[in-house]
């Protein structure tokens, strides 16, 4: 009797991936409303997985829904689900052809997206399907590539599911001590995590490698504890297959009974499943029971119902089983031409399938001299190809030092280049520096000379013309106590006298502005109160003057009368041509730096035509401000005033 495994594929729940798993009922309500979006493919695949062991091809429905909107929406991801969760049922019911197709495209896929964790599921759910057509050598690549997949991502959730595999693997090889040993460490996993159904899968391998030993005894009791978690999780693919393998064990005791009613409850569980290879095998182990009973009729309907069902292309194994099983119900009946005949088709599948296999064998090496003959050319080749990019590399380095070369030397005739530019720059700069500083020493020069000139020329108007002035006017004072006028002639007289004081004022005004006295003697600060003074008493304009950090300030004279001018000068600008009625003078010294700002309400300039004024006035405060070296900012418009601002270095 054939004792049978789960179907090992990687069925996780979406628990395992940190969503909540809901009932049958709540997710067919969230499903009207769930859009075509990634939620929805993991709806159908957790829809699916509800059905899949109680209504398999309404499960395969969803699953193929699943896949359908997940191609529709380019998710490649619940493409390899897909083939995950369908490929489970197809092994149930024997498709296991399709089931490779399914699971060798998924691994191809998640190499396409680098998914390590659903390229590791994929390569061994390929791994039992090798296994499941006895092809035991692919198997353990695909498990052995699966396995150090899940070890290099640290994973240890599939630690227990590769254990499982090995178990089973190991008792395909009839290593079956080895088989207990890697399963009961897989059981003691799946026990601590709490998973009912892996350790439903576990228990039923640990009792066919118990039953192969012949220790019937353990695994009658490992079938029975598998068969009470089928019951509780309802998982009827799990029921039916202990049922199997329980009836096999039963038959090992001589237990007709309990091996009877395994094999009845099996087939009615399979029949359900629409699995027929779990009813061939139902209905050939009742056909034994039938026999042993002496019930020869019973026996014959059901092995004859067991050959018929196994078709010799799907289910060639079982076929022949059921017919050696046939042949021994005639044998019984004492029906020899028919028992002789159903053992000759038994043979003949036999060594059908025999031969089938040799050649399989004889194909696969010769796959195998062809794939070697292949690696030895490609190995040939790569060889040349080798040498080949050798020369390559060489000819390559070989150009990349020549364009190093080139760049060097493009680089330092460059520099060479560069630096005589820069030298080129720095001599203009130097040659217009000296010309600045020449300018300035001219500036200086000229300005200096003008100030000295205005200097003598007011010490010459108040020594030599006030002298003068004022002695005539003391002469005609004695003349007016020794004359005798009429009254004309002394209203005359007194004109003239004041017409000679006003000579005198006038005299003395203009050698003030020449060189103010104050500002020699007393310092800028007094000398522009003073010049304020004046200008405030003309009532012509109301002009406010403040003075920040200058009381008892010491500031050379050059600047001091160089600043003097050019307010003087500004101010003079106001009183001819704003027409302002108020303006303000604020002048500010702190560390090493004079500001000067000028303001009014007059009628204001355009900024731009100031800028190109060659007036008198601006020429000559242009020439003190260059000489200064200062920053100047104007701003002004026609009817809103003007305000400049200076910013003088001091050392």
């Amino acid at each position: 009797m054939k004792r049978l495994l789960f179907f090992l594929f990687l069925l996780f729940p979406l628990s395992i991936f940190g969503q909540q798993v809901l009932d049958l009922d709540s997710l067919l309500r969230l499903l009207p409303k769930a859009k075509e979006e990634i939620s929805k493919v993991g709806l159908y695949i957790q829809i699916g997985q509800q059905y899949e062991n109680t209504e398999p091809e309404l499960a395969k429905s969803y699953y193929r829904k699943a896949l359908n909107l997940s191609q529709k929406i380019g998710y490649h991801t619940g493409e390899i689900k897909f083939a995950h969760n369908y490929t489970y049922i197809l092994n149930v019911q024997g498709q296991f052809d399709s089931s490779l197709y399914y699971n060798l495209k998924a691994v191809a896929l998640a190499r396409e997206i680098r998914d390590s964790v659903n390229l590791g599921k994929a390569l061994l759910n390929s791994g039992s399907v090798y296994r499941y057509l006895s092809d035991y050598e692919t198997a353990a690549e695909y498990y052995q590539q699966g396995k150090l997949i899940f070890e290099k991502i640290g994973d240890e959730g599939m630690k227990g599911f590769i254990l499982n595999l090995l178990q089973v693997l190991y008792s395909d090889l009839k290593w079956h001590d080895r088989a207990i040993e890697v399963g009961m460490e897989a059981l003691n996993f799946y026990q601590k995590a709490g998973d009912q159904r892996m350790i439903g899968t576990v228990m039923n391998n640990l009792g066919l490698s118990y039953s192969k030993l012949g220790k019937a005894a353990e695994a009658i009791s490992m079938y029975q504890q598998v068969l009470q978690i089928g019951n509780e999780t309802n998982d009827l693919n799990m029921q039916g297959t202990v049922l199997l393998n329980l009836g096999d064990s039963y038959d090992q005791t001589n237990d007709y009974p309990n091996m009877e009613q395994s094999y009845r409850n099996a087939l009615e569980i399979f029949r359900k499943l629409e699995s027929e290879e779990g009813e061939i095998i139902a209905l050939r182990g009742m056909s034994i029971v039938q026999l042993y009973k002496k019930n020869l009729s019973s026996a014959l309907d059901l092995g004859k119902k067991s050959v018929d069902l196994a078709s010799e292309t799907k289910y060639a194994l079982e076929r022949q089983k059921s017919l050696l099983q046939l042949s021994n119900v005639y044998f019984a009946l004492q029906d020899i031409p028919r028992a002789r005949e159903a053992m000759k088709q038994s043979e003949l599948l036999g060594d059908r399938l025999i031969n089938e296999e040799i050649q399989g064998k004889t194909l696969e090496l010769e796959k195998k001299y062809e794939s070697e003959k292949q690696q030895n050319q490609i190995l040939q080749l790569e060889a040349q190809n080798a040498i080949q990019q050798v020369i390559i590399q060489k000819r390559k380095l070989t150009i990349w030092i020549l364009i190093l070369l080139a760049a060097s030397l493009a680089t330092i005739i460059l520099l060479v280049i560069r630096k005589n530019q820069h030298k080129q720059r720095f001599q203009i700069q130097k040659i217009k520096e000296l010309e600045t500083e020449k300018q300035l020493t001219a500036t200086e020069a000229v300005l200096k000379g003008e100030e000295q000139e205005r200097s003598r020329l007011a010490k010459d108007l108040h020594d030599g013309l006030g002298g003068m002035l004022s002695g005539i006017k003391f002469s005609f004072q004695t003349m007016k106590g020794n004359l005798v006028l009429t009254p004309e002639n002394a209203q005359l007289f007194e004109r003239s006298l004041d017409m000679l004081d006003t000579s005198i004022s006038e005299m003395r005004r203009v050698a003030h502005n020449l060189m103010p006295e104050n500002l020699i003697k007393f310092g800028l600060d007094s000398a522009l109160r003073d010049f304020f003074d004046d200008i405030n008493l003309s009532g012509v304009i109301q002009l406010r003057y403040i003075s920040i950090g200058l009381k008892d300030e010491l500031i050379d004279q050059t600047i001091a009368i160089s600043l003097y001018r050019i307010i003087q000068e500004l101010v003079n600008n106001i009183l001819k041509h704003a027409e302002a009625k108020q303006a303000l003078v604020q002048l500010t010294k702190t560390e090493n730096l004079i500001l000067l700002d000028v303001e009014d309400d007059g009628k204001g300039f355009e900024h731009s035509k100031m800028l190109l004024s060659t007036g008198i006035g601006w020429t000559n405060i242009k020439s003190r401000l260059e000489y200064l070296n200062a920053k100047v900012t104007l701003d002004s418009a026609p009817g809103k005033g003007s305000s400049i601002h200076i910013e003088v270095q001091i050392p």
